[in-house]
C-alpha cells in the first residue's frame, strides 16, 4: 500500500534562501507524525508543499498515491496556522458554509456537522456566534471544520497557536481521538511536550533539512538532534 504522504528529494528556495533542502519523508497510513524544529526550519513550507499551496523547485510529493494534493483534496483536511473563523456567523452556519465551499453537501450534512462538533467537544455550540468562543474553542471549531468532510489525511500546522495553556489538553484529546479513528495525522507543532505525548513518529527539521525521523524516545536521545539544538528551543 502506498504511504499516506511521500516526499522525495524536495528542495524549495525563496531567492537566495533555501527553505527546504533535499527533504525525504514518508508517512505510513494511519500514523500520527509530529514535525518539530525552530522558526525557519522549513516546517510550514513543507506542509504547504504537501498541500500544493507551494510547489518544490526539485523533487516530488504524493498524497494518498496522487502526485498532487489537488487530486485528493476531498480526502485531505488542512488546518493552517492562521485562524479562519467568520466571527459574526453562528457555529453551525459557519460549518455549513465551509463544507459547501469544499464541495460537501447533501441531506446528511447537518448530521456530519453535529458529529464533528461532538468530536471536538462543542456539541452545545451550534447556535452560538463564533465570536463568543474562547481562543481554544475557536481552534476546536476550526478542527470541526476540517473533520466535517471526514478526511483520510489531516494536516495540522501549529494547532496550539494562540491557545491558552488551559485549552491545550482539550485540543490534545481531540487530535488523539482523530488519530484513533484511523486518520493519518501530520502535525507541525512548537510544543515539544505535545508532540512527544501524541506522535508515534517525530520528524526533526533544522535549516530546511531532516535531521531525524523516528520514535519520540529515539529522537529525544539522538546525538545529532541534541548537538544541532544546543541553545535552541525545539
Amino acid at each position: 500500500m502506498n504511504p499516506a504522504i511521500l516526499v522525495q528529494g524536495v528542495t524549495k528556495t525563496f531567492g537566495t534562501t533555501t527553505a527546504v533542502d533535499d527533504l525525504n519523508l514518508e508517512i505510513p497510513r494511519g500514523t500520527l507524525c509530529g514535525v518539530i524544529g525552530p522558526n525557519g526550519a522549513g516546517k510550514t513550507t513543507t506542509i504547504r508543499m504537501i498541500m500544493s499551496i507551494l510547489f518544490p523547485d526539485r523533487g516530488t510529493l504524493s498524497v494518498l498515491g496522487h502526485a498532487s494534493a489537488l487530486e485528493a483534496k476531498d480526502r485531505i483536511g488542512y488546518l493552517p496556522e492562521e485562524r479562519g473563523v467568520y466571527r459574526k456567523m453562528k457555529v453551525g452556519v459557519f460549518l455549513t458554509y465551509m463544507a459547501n465551499l469544499k464541495g460537501v453537501s447533501g441531506a446528511d450534512l447537518p448530521a456530519r456537522i453535529t458529529r464533528s462538533l461532538e468530536r471536538v467537544g462543542l456539541s452545545d455550540s451550534e447556535l452560538v456566534a463564533a465570536a463568543s468562543l474562547s481562543g481554544g474553542d475557536k481552534r476546536k471549531l476550526e478542527l470541526a471544520m476540517v473533520l466535517a468532510s471526514d478526511p483520510h489525511v489531516v494536516l495540522l500546522d501549529e494547532p496550539m497557536a494562540g491557545v491558552s495553556a488551559e485549552d491545550v489538553p482539550g485540543l490534545v484529546d481531540v487530535i488523539s481521538a482523530v488519530h484513533r479513528a484511523g486518520k493519518t495525522v501530520l502535525m507541525v507543532e512548537h510544543h515539544i511536550e505535545v508532540v512527544t505525548g501524541l506522535a508515534q513518529r517525530i520528524a526533526v527539521m533544522h535549516h530546511g533539512a531532516l535531521l531525524a525521523c523516528d520514535t519520540p524516545e529515539n529522537v529525544m536521545r539522538n546525538a545529532t538532534v541534541q548537538h544541532a539544538y544546543v541553545g535552541e528551543k525545539l
